[in-house]
């Protein structure tokens, strides 16, 4: 058991049982969503199956945990190449979507420069009633503009990429009334998390210093840096159930260019204390996986559970990836990484980490050793989804009881090519 490293003790009281809203980086901007608010069910009615989105070849797909019921969303919207689900309004039952049109980077034109002059567009979608609306159309500042959090009924707040030069703009649904939330130059903004009284927001900074994690007010204001240092990047925000803590992420990214390994930390909101809970950079950070044909990945970020643990990806002792970093050449493909499966070893297992006293409880374990990562709670506490892929294979989703028993496959995605970034919704009555 790892004692956690801190500025000063670190205690957690009153840990409530009431959700948190986060956001989870998928790609270098665009985010996923888990939802702020669990539906009560109805007097006497009992609650809908358990549900989750996931996405698998660029499409969506809502699922039951238990595998059935599994459908794919097929918006029929002209020049729309990929479809992925953003926030969740408080009635559970509205998504705000995201959608792109074919990506203008690729061979011989850069991630970097290229992939934000792709258009992207907004809607939402009712899952009720099938209907289908674009929004954030008026007014609308850049081609590419990205769902980052959602404030309230009526308020959200945006990525806007202009020139490659990233910021994050408070607008109405409709795309109105646009208000800095950052400045430009100041450096990329993302991976934003709402706190549980919805008054303030984390986020992390791609910074000129470094990646940095800061809160605010919704408007940008009142700004409080929680974690910062040469050679780090901290990355990835999540609110406490108590709203005191935020919980992240730390890569030493000067020795490890390819990012794929991370600390799990924790930091007051107000700036007060930084906690680092685990040593050796045991967190799988950068996920990688499948082979040169169905290859994939994206960030991992630790997750909180309805009682103040924590959720995250632990990499077993001599752990290699087969994809490995290419640090000597360009990236022009945010991935740059070259399939070396002879060279792979190890794996990771999902783990529950009290933040109290640093115990970790192994939840997965397999042998062969298999890469198994995102985990998260459900809305009721009951059970946890997460990914797993074998080395070198395209991942599965997969759904186990709270206290790891009971783990079973429920997917593979579209033509068994893959699943991944597992979302659970609300219960509704």
């Amino acid at each position: 058991m790892h004692e956690p490293t801190c500025h000063r003790l670190l205690t957690f009281t009153g840990m409530s049982r009431r959700g948190c809203r986060t956001t989870v980086g998928l790609l270098v901007i665009v985010a996923a969503f888990t939802v702020a608010t669990q539906a009560q069910a109805g007097d006497g009615n009992p609650p809908t199956p358990a549900r989750l989105f996931f996405t698998s070849q660029g499409k969506t797909a809502l699922v039951h945990a238990d595998g059935t019921g599994l459908r794919y969303f097929a918006f029929d919207k002209l020049d729309q190449a990929t479809w992925q689900p953003g926030p969740i309004f408080p009635d559970g039952r509205r998504v705000l979507f995201l959608s792109m049109e074919p990506r203008r980077d690729g061979p011989g034109r850069s991630f970097e420069e290229y992939y934000t002059q792709t258009p992207t567009h907004l809607w939402v979608h009712d899952l009720a009633t099938g209907s289908l609306e674009e929004v954030c159309t008026k007014e609308r500042m850049a081609p590419f503009m990205t769902p980052a959090l959602l404030l309230g009924e009526d308020r959200i707040l945006v990525q806007v990429v202009r020139k490659q030069v990233g910021q994050i703009f408070s607008v109405r649904l409709d795309g109105s009334d646009a208000h800095a939330f950052t400045q430009p130059g100041e450096g990329l903004p993302y991976g934003l998390s709402l706190s549980p009284d919805s008054r303030r927001v984390a986020f992390h900074l791609a910074s000129p210093q470094g990646y940095q994690v800061w809160t605010s007010d919704v408007d940008g204001s009142q700004r409080v840096r929680v974690a910062a240092a040469p050679e780090h990047l901290y990355f990835g925000t999540s609110w406490s159930p108590d709203g005191r803590s935020i919980l992240y992420v730390d890569c030493i990214s000067g020795k490890d260019p390819g990012h794929d390994w991370a600390d799990v930390c924790i930091g007051r909101a107000d700036g007060s204390e930084h906690c680092v809970l685990t040593s050796g950079q045991a967190m799988w950070f950068a996920a990688t996986y499948g082979d040169p044909k169905t290859r994939g990945g994206g960030s991992n970020v630790p997750a909180w559970t309805r009682d103040g643990n924590i959720l995250f990806p632990r990499r077993l002792p001599g752990s290699k990836v087969p994809w490995e970093f290419q640090s000597n050449r360009p990236d022009v493909d945010h991935f740059n990484r070259d399939y070396k499966p002879d060279r792979a070893r190890g794996g990771t297992e999902i783990c529950r980490l009290d933040p109290r006293n640093g115990r970790v409880t192994v939840l997965t374990q397999s042998d062969p050793p298999t890469w198994d990562f995102r985990a998260s709670e459900s809305s009721d506490g009951k059970q946890i989804a997460f990914c797993r892929a074998t080395t070198g294979g395209p991942p599965a989703i997969w759904v186990m009881d709270s206290d790891g028993k009971n783990p079973r496959q429920i997917t593979r995605g579209l033509d068994n090519q893959g699943a991944d970034h597992p979302r659970w919704l609300p219960q509704l009555p």
